[in-house]
Parts: C-alpha cells; structure tokens; sequence
C-alpha cells in the first residue's frame, strides 16, 4: 500500500501533495521514486525535518510507534488501517494528538463510497425507522497460502496481531460501527487456522448486541471462494440490502410493529414498495482520503476519517478474538489490559513455524512518508 500511495502521489492524483521523502529497510526501494529522499527507517525521516505529513503505511504495530513519534514531531499525520493492533495501542496513539492543529487521520477508505454515503445519510435521517437486526455477510476476501508466505510479518500474533479481522475486516468494522454505532456486548466463535497454515482467526462469526434491542451477525472469512459480500438490514420501514453496486429497499408502508399491532389478519404483512438504488462506483477510495488529508491541512476541509474513530473498529476485532479465544461473551467497552495481556501471552508462547517466500520483496513491508 505504500507503494501504491506514493505512486498515486507522483502521478498528480493527490492535488497539494508532494512526495518529499520515503523510507524503507530496504535500499532498493530507493529507485522506485528517484526524486524523493530515503531514508532507512521511519524513525529518521520523521526526524530530518524534510516533511510536514508522513503516511504511515508498515505492517501494523509499527503504527503506534511511528504515529506517536510523528505527531511528538508536530507533523500532520495520516496512518492505514488498523490505526493500532489492540485498543491500549490505540489509547497510546490517539493520547499522542495533543496539538490539535496537526490532521491525525485514518485510512479508512470505503467511507468515500457513494453506497454507504449514502445508507449513513438515510440511517442518520431515521428513514428507516428502528433497526432491529443487521447482518454483514463478508467473505469475498479469499486468500492462498502463497499470500501468507508472502511475509514473515503476516497471520501471525506477533507481526500482524490477528487474522482476517485485523488486516482485511478492519474496513467493515469500521463501516459498522460508522453506521450502527457499537454494540454493548459482543459474542463469538473464531476458527484459528481452519483453511489455513495460519496461528491467528481465518474464519469469524459474532453476534453483537446494542442497548436498543438491535443485534448484529459479522460473519468473515479469508477462506471462501467466491465468497460474498452482503449487508441486510431488517428495519421497522422495511429491509434494506446493499450488494454489488445496488442498495435495494423493500419498504413497508406502515412500521411493522405498528402494522403488528393493529392488523386484525393473523398472517397479513405491510404492503411494500420496491426501491432501488443504484451506484455506478464505489468512489474515490484510498485517492479520496489522500485529497481529503490534503484538503484538510490546506484548505480546512472537514475530515472524512479521524483516526481517533479508529480505536472503535481495533476494539470490535479485539472483541470478537477475546470471545472466541476464551469462550465468552465480552461486555463493551472491552477491557484493554486484559486483552494486551493475553496477546502478548500468546506472542511469548507462539509455537507456530511460518514457511516465508520471498519475504523480502514483500511490497506490503514498505513504509512511506511525503
């Protein structure tokens, strides 16, 4: 991703944005962007005094240490996701921001997509009434072996902090929480290694439970070909669906539990309209974030993702995994030391024997900064 950010950069697609500067641990990386200074590491880029922003963009852990050091430096900051492995990382990080003045944001890039722009703008104006239940059904990430062995950093508690819910879900997480806000408790039944020569969760399902009665299924897995990706949400006004490029709206003309109450028919339902809407794309994605970072420290623009809402996604991944690891339901807000003690736990005792190839070429270990 930071390969990808950069040359997004260099390219003019980012407008107020000028890569200055990157820094990798390997010097080859030099020649992808002559123009720009290297550094060998994070920590001394952050330091030389060539930028005013850096893109945080390491595997994960190293984005608590760069992004405390870089704000520490009263640079603007913006950081992929998860912002943190584990919620008492994320306290650390977003504690850090203390000069309001600096952009601290996230890379949460399917907030620029039109489809849930607009189901948050729906949801926020109460068009569809209470909602009762939602269940994201996401398993369209499907990954090989050879996408594991890719890097040593990868599936494993130490380098990556978790599985499909650290590194692909933190995207829904974030949307769900964007979206319905956060559960008060959470349950879950994780499968660690189930499709895969992995020591972290490969297949997840979670049942969150609100305080105004909603509840919630998080199904996820990197191991189901062609997988799906398929948001419902059964609400008072009928039952909104968002798959492929359509949010589709069956929509009651009377509240269900109006229509319930009132009926004197033992199996009538509420009339219906069938509404859909249709989205030509899915938005600007990581593009849009950059323009907005950009257009935040230029021009005060609003910002689309902060990264102190980031905290939010980190803490239901840590949830669920607490759930699953330790057979219980987790009461929200999740206790942060006891989880960071249990996963440095499993760091410590990590028997598990990863096959590595061609780590080293690995285009998800490069850091960035501009």
């Amino acid at each position: 991703m930071g390969s990808a950010h950069s040359r997004h950069i260099t390219e003019g697609k980012v407008p107020g944005l000028e890569l200055a500067a990157i820094a990798d641990f390997l010097p080859e990386k030099a020649e992808m962007f002559p123009d720009a200074k290297f550094f060998n590491s994070g920590a001394d880029l952050i330091a030389s005094g060539e930028v005013d922003a850096v893109i945080i963009a390491t595997p994960h852990y190293d984005h608590t240490v760069l992004g405390i050091a870089a704000l520490e430096a009263g640079l603007h900051v913006l950081v992929e996701k998860p912002i943190s492995v584990h919620k008492a990382d994320c306290e650390k990080l977003i504690a850090a921001h203390t000069n309001k003045d600096l952009v601290f944001a996230a890379m949460f890039n399917q907030r620029t997509d039109p489809r849930y722009i607009k189901l948050k703008k729906m949801i926020d104006g109460g068009e569809f009434g209470k909602i009762n239940r939602v269940q994201w059904t996401i398993t369209d990430w499907f990954r090989t072996e050879h996408y594991y062995a890719s890097g040593g950093w990868r599936a494993t508690w130490k380098g990556e902090g978790g599985g499909v819910l650290l590194n692909q879900c933190p995207h829904q997480l974030d949307l769900w929480q964007w979206l319905f806000g956060v559960p008060s408790s959470v349950r879950a039944h994780i499968e660690i290694g189930r499709f895969h020569d992995i020591e972290v969760e490969d297949d997840v399902t979670a049942y969150l439970r609100y305080e105004n009665g909603m509840s919630g299924v998080f199904i996820t897995t990197t191991g189901e070909a062609p997988g799906t990706n398929r948001l419902e949400i059964a609400a008072e006004r009928g039952r909104i669906i968002v798959e492929g490029t359509n949010i589709t709206w069956t929509r009651n003309e009377e509240e269900t539990s109006t229509f319930s109450a009132t009926t004197d028919q033992g199996f009538a339902r509420p009339e219906v309209w069938n509404i859909e809407i249709p989205f030509k794309d899915t938005g600007e994605q990581h593009i849009g974030i950059m323009k907005n970072f950009a257009n935040v420290i230029l021009k005060g623009d609003k910002l689309i993702a902060p990264a102190a809402e980031g905290i939010h996604s980190v803490e239901l991944a840590n949830a669920m995994i607490f759930s699953g690891t330790n057979d219980c339901t987790v009461q929200m807000p999740l206790d942060a030391a006891a989880y960071e003690t249990q996963l440095m736990d499993r760091i410590k005792n990590s028997t598990h024997v990863k096959k590595v190839k061609d780590a080293g070429a690995s285009s998800d270990d490069f850091s960035n900064s501009f």
